[in-house]
C-alpha cells in the first residue's frame, strides 16, 4: 500500500527488487519535498540498505521478502528496511566491499540497526527534508570555472 507520503509494502529478496523498492521510497521522498542532491543521497542510501538485505539476509536459494516502510512526519522522512533473515553478523562468506553501512551512515541524518522482534534485521534511517546539499566551491581553472567534485564525509557524525 502507497500513497503520498507514506509507504508500506514487502518485496521478494531478489535482486530486481530493489530498484523497484528504491523507485517507490524515491517517489514519497520526492513528493515531501526532496530534490536534485537530497534525493540522490537518500535513493544511495535507500539502495545499499536494499541490496544488504537481498545479499546478507538469507543463505543460499533461502526464500524471504524485504519489509520496506516510509512515512514523513515534521519535515523528516524516516525509512525502515526489514529482513526476516539471519540477523546482522560477522559472515566468512560475506561478499561485497563492505562500505555499505558506513555509505548509509555518512548519506542519512540518523542511522541504526536493530533486530525485529519477528527475527531478522531492521535498518532505520532519517533524512531531514529541509536540509540541502551543499553545493561544491567552484575551482578556477585559469580562464574558465570548473565545479569541484562534491565527496560525501562518511566520517561526519550528522
Amino acid at each position: 500500500m502507497s500513497c503520498g507520503e507514506a509507504l508500506n509494502e514487502s518485496y521478494p529478496a531478489v535482486p530486481d527488487a530493489v530498484p523497484v523498492a528504491r523507485r517507490a521510497l524515491a517517489t514519497v521522498a520526492a513528493t515531501a519535498g526532496a530534490a536534485g542532491d537530497r534525493l540522490d543521497e537518500i535513493r544511495l542510501a535507500v539502495s545499499e540498505a536494499l541490496t544488504n538485505a537481498v545479499v546478507h539476509a538469507y543463505r543460499g536459494s533461502e526464500a524471504g521478502r524485504l519489509h520496506v516502510t516510509a512515512a514523513v512526519a515534521s519535515d523528516e522522512l524516516w525509512v525502515l528496511i526489514g529482513d526476516d533473515g539471519r540477523g546482522l553478523h560477522a559472515w566468512n562468506d560475506s561478499r561485497g566491499l563492505g562500505i555499505g553501512l558506513s555509505l548509509i551512515s555518512g548519506l542519512s541524518d540518523e542511522f541504526s540497526i536493530v533486530t525485529r522482534a519477528s527475527g531478522g534485521t531492521e535498518v532505520q534511517m532519517r533524512f531531514d527534508l529541509r536540509k540541502t546539499v551543499a553545493e561544491p566551491p567552484a575551482v578556477n581553472r585559469g580562464d574558465r570555472l570548473a565545479q569541484q567534485p562534491r565527496r560525501p564525509d562518511l566520517a561526519s557524525p550528522r
